[in-house]
């Protein structure tokens, strides 16, 4: 696994950059839901401590699996690999609110995980393994603000997708400031901004006027975002410069999200993010 995670890296373009220039300023950390070997490539990758990460733990050279069960579970990527690939609507709250081919895949994958692969050795890794997500995820950020014997007020808490609505909804309704990064429309519902962006620059930028000036100064660079807002806004001028730079004629996108503009962001947000990541990985929650 950790071969497959360090062939199959792929990195936002300056995002070792942002990160280490947010490092100088503030205690950072990696919250994600991947499994601790894409991570810790990831970490190797961007010089970033593994120690100030939370990631999900898996320990699969314990399990030990039969030739007929790898065989079986080989059957079962295939099957899945070749079933059509659906958006989920917004406003689905159960089953029934899906197409008939979504609910058909639907139903086969809970067969699928939830009855057969649950009843094989494999199925045990079900019990073991607790993916850091949703509720871990806003644990994790708990856990670092006691550990820094902060407030929940100085985090700035960026994220992308269902797994971070939870942190979120933390951070948000205790003062501090929630950025979605390309995110999808869960994560631009519970976001205080959205950026639509093909590098991470603007992150390290609102990040750098979260901590020196906070959020109120924040937010009103993310209203007056514009080459003059950004250099009148005390923001470090080695991320302004790569900015420019980088965006000679037009900047990325930054908005702050309301009632009133959240289904239309939220739509073209998912839309960049497929772009972005790829059709694929775009999808996901």
């Amino acid at each position: 696994m950790r071969e497959l995670a360090a062939r199959n890296l792929v990195l936002m373009p300056t995002v070792k950059d942002t990160l280490l220039h947010i490092r100088t300023i503030s205690p950072t950390f990696i919250v994600s839901t991947s499994y601790e070997h894409y991570i810790r490539s990831l970490c190797r990758a961007i010089t970033f401590p593994f120690r100030d990460t939370f990631c999900t733990r898996l320990r699969i050279d314990k399990y030990r699996i039969s030739a007929e069960e790898k065989d079986e579970l080989k059957k079962y990527a295939r099957e899945i690999s070749e079933m059509p690939v659906f958006d989920l609507p917004s406003h689905a709250k159960k089953l029934d609110d899906l197409s008939t081919e979504a609910k058909r895949v639907t139903k086969r994958l809970g067969e699928i995980f939830w009855s057969e692969i649950a009843n094989m050795r494999a199925g045990e890794m079900y019990q073991d393994v607790n993916p850091v997500g949703g509720s871990e995820k806003a644990d994790a950020v708990k856990t670092i603000v006691e550990k820094l014997d902060a407030s929940l007020e100085n985090v700035i808490y960026v994220g992308d997708s269902i797994t971070d609505v939870e942190a979120f909804r933390l951070v948000k309704e205790n003062g501090g400031l929630t950025v979605s990064f390309n995110g999808n429309h869960y994560a631009i519902k519970n976001a205080d901004l959205a950026v639509l962006s093909d590098t991470s620059i603007p992150t390290g930028i609102f990040a750098h006027a979260f901590v020196k000036f906070g959020k109120k100064q924040a937010l009103r660079l993310a209203e007056n975002w514009s080459r003059k807002g950004l250099a009148d806004s005390g923001v470090s001028k080695n991320l302004l410069n790569h900015l420019f730079a980088r965006y000679p004629s037009r900047l990325p996108k930054v908005k702050i999200v309301t009632a009133g503009n959240m289904e239309t962001l939220g739509r073209e947000s998912s839309r960049f993010r497929k772009r972005i990541r790829g059709e694929g990985a775009g999808r996901l929650g």
